[in-house]
């Protein structure tokens, strides 16, 4: 799931010539932001002065408050920000006394509605987050892989007696995820980490390249490359004198589970595997299935839905295909022209068609996009290829309401592979009710995942620590 936020920073501001009508604007004001999630931003504004006002930005899903603003401006109805240090601006009109409707503009356009409110959100709760003192050591290192090219920020924990215990490496999803794999304020890297360590297993959490304490080679790195960094944080582990040698396993959640079954195919020493909705099956189909149920969810009919889709597997068979990124454009152009003679003018306007300059510029971004050495390999992959050389325990698990790594084919495509394999104990279970974090969801939309505060599901960390002690304690 590739997701990277901006914290929108302002800095203090002061608006002169402050009439009588302007003070309809005095007060907080709330809305959200769809950028790919749900960012809520709540603008306060007040009176500095006869002739003059101050206003300030909290953003709850991002853990900022009181940043004040770097120029305000209102003319008649209008209500204008500018932040020149993320070059970003906001641009609305009073609608009403209680709204304000406009567009928040940041390397693109965001709609955005901000709603008059005596009661403006705080800091999101995360009661699961685990916090010192810790019922075990935790230790924040350091190392580098052998070539140095790559220097690595990790937290190792581990109970505080005994030694040799089994051992897990996390490995976060796609995206630059720090070593708790922080999305939201949700840690569920350090949830997992803190109740596997309580059950008498060691833990690695390890920042991914260019996050936190890890550096590295990011924009061409592909899951090859980082599973390569989990071969390094494997041989770092056997330097530890806590570690059972003979039983370091790895955790993978999302793009993590597919790293992990290539890990598999390149080390014989892995003593077991958790995959946390992680592929199963081709790339290219796990993002083409992804799009059609978030577009469902966004409120997009089924149908128009299903339609881009076909359309948009063509577009990635286009980019693994042919290599001159101006001739799959022309072939997407071509192959949109005539899609588009079947879809009902509704429906263009859903998907964003709304005339072919748009479209154009729709497809220039995706293909940009497909073009990544990233996205590249992922489309290429097929892990359930991996797991047919498996050789160790495996457990998959899936959250029944997962729109990103679909479950039924997801955990089939795993379940079929391992018939093939060697491994001989493995474990597939589709958990009811989880999405893709594994989390209780209701809406169960990529909105939802800041808004809930569960980080992960009791259940689900009790299966992982029930199967571990079941086969390999």
């Amino acid at each position: 799931m590739r997701m990277l936020f901006t914290i929108f920073i302002f800095v203090s501001s002061f608006l002169n010539g402050f009439s009588q009508a302007s003070k309809k604007f005095i007060g907080s004001w709330e809305g959200k932001m769809d950028v790919g999630v749900q960012l809520r931003l709540v603008i306060h504004i007040i009176t500095k002065g006869p002739d003059s006002v101050s206003s300030t930005l909290d953003s709850p899903d991002q853990n900022v408050f009181g940043i004040a603003a770097d120029k305000t401006t209102v003319e008649g109805i209008t209500l204008y920000f500018e932040i020149k240090s993320s070059g970003a601006s906001f641009t609305g009109n009073l609608e009403n006394d209680s709204t304000i409707g406009g567009t928040f503009t940041q390397g693109g356009n965001v709609p955005l509605k901000l709603i008059k409110t005596d009661n403006p959100s705080g800091p999101l709760k995360r009661p699961q987050t685990p916090l010192p003192p810790y019922p075990y050591k935790s230790e924040a290192i350091e190392y580098d892989n052998a070539d140095k090219t790559v220097h690595f920020g990790a937290t190792f924990t581990y109970p505080n007696t005994g030694g040799q215990f089994v051992t897990t490496i996390l490995i976060t999803g796609s995206g630059q995820q720090d070593r708790d794999e922080t999305i939201l304020l949700h840690k569920p890297f350090a949830v997992i980490a803190d109740y596997l360590t309580k059950k008498g297993f060691a833990v690695l959490r390890v920042d991914d390249r260019g996050k936190g304490k890890t550096t590295g080679e990011v924009m061409k790195a592909t899951s090859m490359d980082f599973s390569d960094d989990v071969i390094t944080s494997m041989d770092y582990l056997k330097t530890r004198k806590e570690t059972d040698k003979n039983k370091i396993g790895l955790i993978g959640h999302s793009e993590g589970g597919l790293i992990a079954s290539i890990v598999l195919t390149k080390r014989k020493d892995i003593a077991f595997i958790i995959s946390l909705a992680g592929a199963g099956m081709k790339g290219a189909d796990i993002l083409s299935d992804q799009g059609e149920l978030i577009m469902v969810k966004e409120g997009i009919d089924s149908m128009t839905a299903k339609s881009y889709k076909k359309l948009y597997k063509k577009i990635i068979n286009y980019s693994l295909t042919i290599a001159d990124s101006l001739e799959s454009f022309d072939k997407t152009w071509q192959e949109y022209a005539q899609w588009k003679k079947s879809m009902k003018p509704a429906s263009l306007q859903q998907l964003g068609f709304t005339n072919d300059t748009a479209a154009k510029k729709i497809f220039r971004s995706l293909l940009a996009e497909l073009y990544l050495p990233w996205m590249q390999f992922f489309n290429n992959s097929d892990a359930s290829l991996n797991y047919e050389k498996a050789y160790c325990p495996v457990l998959a698990l899936n959250g029944s309401e997962d729109i990103q790594v679909p479950p039924a084919k997801d955990l089939e495509g795993i379940r079929s592979a391992l018939k093939k394999s060697k491994s001989g104990n493995y474990e597939i279970k589709e958990l009811p009710g989880l999405n893709h974090l594994f989390q209780h969801c209701k809406k169960c939309g990529l909105s939802e995942y800041g808004e809930l505060e569960e980080t992960f599901a009791p259940e689900a960390l009790q299966v992982m620590g029930d199967w571990l002690k079941d086969n390999i304690k």
